[in-house]
């Protein structure tokens, strides 16, 4: 059989370029690459200062996608998200908002009203903007990436189910270790170097690639265990919501994005198991006394992997190789 590759031409230099912004990273980059070429949007949880904001704007420069941030406060208004008709020379004209750009960083998401955050709902769906009975079309791709401090911290606002189900993936960046920390420091005492990074891909690439990840081959018997393990994170004992078919869809997609990043033309149970926290993690609603006992979603849905058997991988019976585009 063919050796493959461990990685595109087209991720590798992706990866490569935000590293030398992000130290340390390279899982949870990989991770939001992922999402991305599955089309979805990424949800960045963590602390404040871990580089939640900079892993979105390196990922924007280095795809040569169009960038835009909004800071989310209590006082932002929907039509500041999305744009608002004005009165100008006897009409009215749409003047867009910063959602219409190829990267949207929608920065400490819930420190925002649910009404706010609802505006984004038909951008990430649908791709559209309504406003006064006229529908306004994003440019593709389009991604969102939002930051959000933990539900603890104050003067934050939980994202309503309907909103956090439209991110295919929630994610933390993590802090960095004593060394990793001391290398970042040595990185950034005279300029950051955010400042000096280039794109080394187009959108048009990244088209292709979404268009290749599609066609990542999903084994039957691996469908059933992706609709076997969103069925089970629905009866655990636990859980009052679990995952619905939208999280089946994401599971799916993100799964075919990790193959395809590590050059492979077919899904394997371990893509699914690295994709399954984060895709599953935000779409668990727990019962009031699993929360109250400090459970949390990404140990259900780690009890929920261990609890699925795993389909018995067949030898490949066609050709694995995948020719990335250059």
């Amino acid at each position: 059989m063919t050796q493959l590759p461990s990685e595109s031409s087209f991720t590798a230099r992706i990866l490569a370029n935000v590293s030398a912004v992000m130290v340390g990273k390279e899982a949870v980059t990989r991770l939001a690459l992922a999402g991305i070429l599955a089309g979805g949007h990424i949800l960045l949880e963590d602390a404040p200062g871990t580089g939640k904001t900079m892993l979105a704007r390196a990922l924007a420069v280095s795809l040569g996608l169009g960038f835009k941030r909004v800071q989310f406060t209590p006082d932002l208004l929907p039509s500041d998200v999305t744009g608002v008709s004005v009165y100008r020379d006897g009409r009215f004209e749409f003047v867009p908002g910063p959602v219409f750009t190829g990267l949207l960083l929608a920065d400490e998401i819930n420190r925002a009203t649910p009404k706010t955050q609802s505006a984004l709902l038909e951008a990430m769906g649908e791709g559209q903007v309504s406003e006064s009975g006229v529908t306004h079309t994003l440019q593709q791709p389009f991604v969102v990436m939002a930051t959000q401090n933990p539900i603890e911290f104050e003067g934050t606002y939980r994202l309503p189910e309907a909103q956090l189900d439209r991110f295919l993936l929630r994610l933390s960046v993590g802090y960095p270790t004593e060394e990793q920390e001391a290398q970042m420091l040595a990185r950034l005492q005279e300029r950051h170097p955010i400042d000096t990074l280039k794109a080394v891909a187009d959108p048009q690439e990244l088209t292709q690639a979404r268009g290749q990840v599609r066609g990542i081959r999903v084994q039957s018997e691996l469908r059933g265990y992706i609709a076997a393990i969103t069925a089970r994170s629905r009866a655990h004992p636990q859980v009052a919501l679990g995952g619905g078919p939208r999280a089946s869809l994401a599971l799916q997609g993100v799964s075919q994005a990790l193959a395809y990043l590590d050059g492979r033309a077919f899904v394997s149970p371990a893509d699914i198991k690295l994709a399954a926290p984060g895709v599953l993690g935000h779409r668990l609603n727990l019962h009031t006394e699993a929360r109250l006992t400090g459970v949390h979603p990404e140990s259900v849905v780690a009890q929920v992997l261990a609890e699925v058997p795993v389909p018995v991988e067949d030898a490949p019976t066609e050709d694995t190789r995948f020719a990335p585009r250059p």
